[in-house]
This record gives structure tokens, C-alpha cells and sequence, in this order.
């Protein structure tokens, strides 16, 4: 009877050591616009959410949602999703949502910050063109218990300030609200390059799973595509930032189309990573 107990014991304790692995996602989902044409998001949003159900990573961050877009991907996947419209934070405005796979991810805690001088109320920072905001996400394992946190953005297009300070906040705001220290992800559109200064105050602090990954990268560098299908993407903008203690196993930029059409005007990029 020892004997099993012993066993059973071990056991426990090894489990508990084993790494956990997770598959994220970040995705510009391209506001619903109907003047996009062929590229309006009725013309596309099955496509996109196929492809989401097809890859199944075990969270996503997203960016310019509006609610009808994230109340459709909602519907029609086993992802529930958390954020607030930017512009109120409510329902008006674009979303930096963060969408999570309810089967396999529990939900501790969340909100939203805007990406100011004034970021618990709806505001617009520095020299920014329009109110920008960060969700974040602590979230817990269902088999292993482990928990991570997930902060998502989408930094302005003009303001240079806003983005470098955005960086430096965010960053700020991960170590603030990370007091025990927990694996942290950092995803978003952040409409700058790798050689640019906020992505390089990311890089500083944090792993770009780009050039961390421990294969090597598939698919294009870039990740903006405008909807143009046979030109090659050249500017990577959308990231996956990832803690010391995390472990790019790899990294991809989705390609997937249909009828010569992306889901999306990026392509969104997917990782493996593990963490203790």
C-alpha cells in the first residue's frame, strides 16, 4: 500500500513539473468597413473564423475588432473573448480583444487600459491620432494549473511618441500587475518594424519569438499585405513578445487563402511556446 501511495505521489509531482505547452495567435482582423469591396468583412468572416477553428491556437490577440466582428468569431467558435471598445470603454470603437479557448483555459482576471498619460479612463495619448488601448488577461491552465498573462495592443499609425511611450507602458504595466511573476505574452499590431524604437524597447525587455524561435521561422517576414495577394509581404509589424521563461519551439506566418483572398488584410502570425 506505501508502494502506491509513493507511486501515486511521484506521479503527482512529476506532472506538476512538466512543461506547458500553448499555441498563440495575434491577428489584425481589419475593421468591418463594407466599402472594402470584395474584402468587406461579410465576404470574409467565414473564411477567417475557418481558419481559427482549423489552427485552434489556445489564445488570440486581436486587434481593430468591432463588436459585431468579435460577437460573430464568438458565436462561432468555443472562444470567448474580453476587452472594451476604445473609444468608451463599452462597446463603441475598435477592440484590442483577447480571445481564449474556454475548453482549455480558465479565466482569473481582466481589463483595459488606454495607451495615455490618463490610462484608466478612455483617452488619447501624447501624439497619437486616436485613442488606443492594451487588454490583459491573467489566465490558468485547466490540466496544469499554470498561469500566464496575456497583454494585446494596437499602437497608433501616426503618433511616434505615442508609440514609444505605449511601449514603455506597457511594459511598465506588465511587471506592475505581474507581482508573482507568471509567464507573460505580449501580442499586437503595433504598425512599426523591428529596427524602429518602441520595438526595440519591447526587445530589450522581452524575446521576439521571431528571432527566438529554436526553429527556424516559416512563411514570409512580413506580415502586412493590404489585401494585395500576389505581391510578398516586406514589413513585419504584428508581434509575439514572449518572458525570459518562455520557450519559442516555433513560429509561423499563416498564408492561407481562399479564391485568391486573405481573411484579413495581415496575415496573422502563430506560435508553439512553452513554459514550467
Amino acid at each position: 500500500m506505501k508502494t502506491i501511495i509513493a507511486f501515486v505521489l511521484m506521479t503527482l509531482t512529476t506532472l506538476s513539473f512538466q512543461a506547458q505547452e500553448l499555441k498563440a495567435m495575434t491577428y489584425n482582423l481589419r475593421y468591418a468597413n463594407e466599402n472594402d469591396g470584395d474584402n468587406s468583412w461579410s465576404n470574409r468572416k467565414e473564411e477567417l473564423v475557418a481558419l481559427v477553428n482549423y489552427y485552434l491556437p489556445d489564445f488570440i490577440g486581436t486587434q481593430e475588432g468591432l463588436q459585431s466582428q468579435l460577437d460573430y468569431i464568438q458565436a462561432n467558435t468555443n472562444y470567448k473573448y474580453v476587452g472594451v471598445g476604445r473609444d468608451n470603454g463599452k462597446t463603441k470603437g475598435e477592440y484590442a480583444a483577447i480571445f481564449y479557448n474556454e475548453q482549455k483555459l480558465s479565466l482569473i482576471s481582466q481589463a483595459t487600459f488606454w495607451l495615455s498619460t490618463t490610462p484608466n479612463v478612455p483617452s488619447k495619448g501624447w501624439d497619437a491620432a486616436l485613442n488606443r488601448v492594451c487588454t490583459y488577461a491573467l489566465f490558468e491552465t485547466k490540466d496544469s494549473k499554470k498561469k500566464f498573462l496575456v497583454f494585446n495592443a494596437h499602437f497608433d499609425h501616426i503618433g511616434v511618441k505615442a508609440r514609444e511611450e505605449s511601449a514603455s507602458l506597457m511594459l511598465l504595466k506588465s511587471k506592475e500587475l505581474n507581482p508573482k511573476g507568471y509567464p507573460v505574452f505580449i501580442t499586437g499590431d503595433f504598425n512599426l518594424t523591428p529596427e524602429s524604437t518602441p520595438i526595440q524597447i519591447f526587445s530589450k525587455a522581452m524575446n521576439d519569438s521571431y528571432t527566438h524561435s529554436l526553429t527556424k521561422p516559416y512563411g514570409p517576414q512580413g506580415t502586412f499585405t493590404g489585401f494585395t495577394f500576389k505581391a510578398v509581404p516586406n514589413n513585419r509589424i504584428d508581434y509575439i513578445f514572449t518572458s525570459a521563461s518562455i520557450q519559442v519551439m516555433n513560429y509561423r506566418t499563416i498564408t492561407d487563402f481562399n479564391e485568391e483572398r486573405f481573411p484579413s488584410d495581415h496575415l496573422p502570425v502563430v506560435i508553439t511556446a512553452k513554459f514550467e
